[in-house]
């Protein structure tokens, strides 16, 4: 075979298979993109490189595939409910006390479910699997309710933090709509 008709083969052979390489990179990125939505472009900021944070989504979704997380019965389901609604009803008369216990209300929801809750960092990175959308909600309660615990948190801050530690606690009880199936 002459050097031209070997390089005709080669050539498209090295082409195709970049692409090909280039087409599961991309594919990754997207998966990635769509499963941590907000929280890929945040953690990419916070990344020295494009690969340090895509290598960081990854540990976080080995470590969550890892958990045991589960659905709530629906008696479970039903008791946060009615103390999700005595912690609104606290708001009126002691909001400070309210946010502070949506902070727990929230914390307990995610024991439940299987989330270790060892930290709020470690919290955020084990949730941001799976519900990375509403990461943003529980981020913005959390720095209000540091706040309130000195004290020097707004009613307004505080009536934000309550709606936002609502949209994390929605999800959470609703399962999220990722719970794996209990075990028959």
């Amino acid at each position: 075979m002459s050097t031209g008709t070997l390089l005709a083969i080669i050539v498209p052979i090295v082409v195709v298979i970049a692409l090909i390489v280039a087409a599961v990179f991309v594919m990754r990125r997207r998966r990635l993109q769509e499963r941590f939505g907000p929280e890929y472009d945040r953690t990419l900021e916070q990344a020295d490189d494009r690969h340090a944070a895509e290598r960081e989504l990854r540990e976080r979704q080995r470590r969550h595939d890892a958990l045991d997380i589960r659905p709530l019965s629906d008696s479970v389901r039903d008791r946060y409910t009615r103390e999700w609604t005595n912690v609104q009803d606290e708001f009126v008369d002691r909001p400070e006390d309210a946010v502070h216990d949506a902070d727990q209300l929230v914390t307990a929801l995610m024991r439940d479910r299987g989330y270790p809750t060892e930290g709020f960092d470690q919290q955020i990175r084990d949730l941001s699997v799976d519900h990375g959308q509403t990461l943003q909600h529980y981020r913005a309660a959390h720095q209000v309710e540091t706040l309130s615990t000195r004290h020097r948190a707004t009613t307004e801050q505080l009536r934000g933090a309550m709606v936002h530690y609502r949209a994390l606690f929605d999800e959470l009880l609703s399962d999220g709509g990722r719970a794996r199936p209990a075990a028959s």
